[in-house]
Parts: C-alpha cells; sequence; structure tokens
C-alpha cells in the first residue's frame, strides 16, 4: 500500500464529500460534516462491499468508479445509522 500525500489525502475527501451530498440527495440529510463523515466512511464500506461480492461496475474511469461505490457505501452508511439511531 502506499504512501498518501497531501494531493491524495484532499481528492480522497473531496471524493468522500460528494458521495456524501450525492447519498443525501438520494436518502436525505444535510450538512457538510454529515455529508463528509458518511461520504469518507461510506468510501470505506463501498469498496469492501464491492470487493468481498466482486462486484465490477465496468466503468473505465477509475474517478467516476470511486464515486459510484462511494456513495453505495454512503446511501448504505446513512440507512444503517438511522437504523440504528431508530
Amino acid at each position: 500500500m502506499g504512501r498518501m500525500d497531501t494531493r491524495s489525502i484532499l481528492i480522497f475527501l473531496g471524493i468522500g464529500l460528494l458521495a456524501g451530498f450525492l447519498a443525501s440527495l438520494i436518502v436525505g440529510g444535510g450538512g457538510l460534516i454529515t455529508y463528509l463523515v458518511s461520504g469518507v466512511i461510506g468510501s470505506f464500506v463501498g469498496g469492501y462491499i464491492f470487493s468481498a461480492l466482486n462486484i465490477n461496475l465496468g466503468i473505465t474511469n477509475e474517478l467516476v468508479r470511486q464515486i459510484i461505490t462511494s456513495t453505495v457505501g454512503a446511501i448504505l452508511v446513512v440507512l444503517v445509522a438511522r437504523l440504528i439511531a431508530g
């Protein structure tokens, strides 16, 4: 696993923020911090689920694939958080 520089971290956070925003459009919710947290956690969740289930989106653009994977993960994170919170 490679070392993350500042640029990589900012891109990761940007993808997380966008994924959290897209997830909020689908399942509701809001707030910049909420977008960032759900998107970043969703990046890990989506990556794990897609890898574990061997899901290949067939998209060659890495950035678009990461945004979609992170958004799906963020949607799941928001829904699970709502189930737990009641």
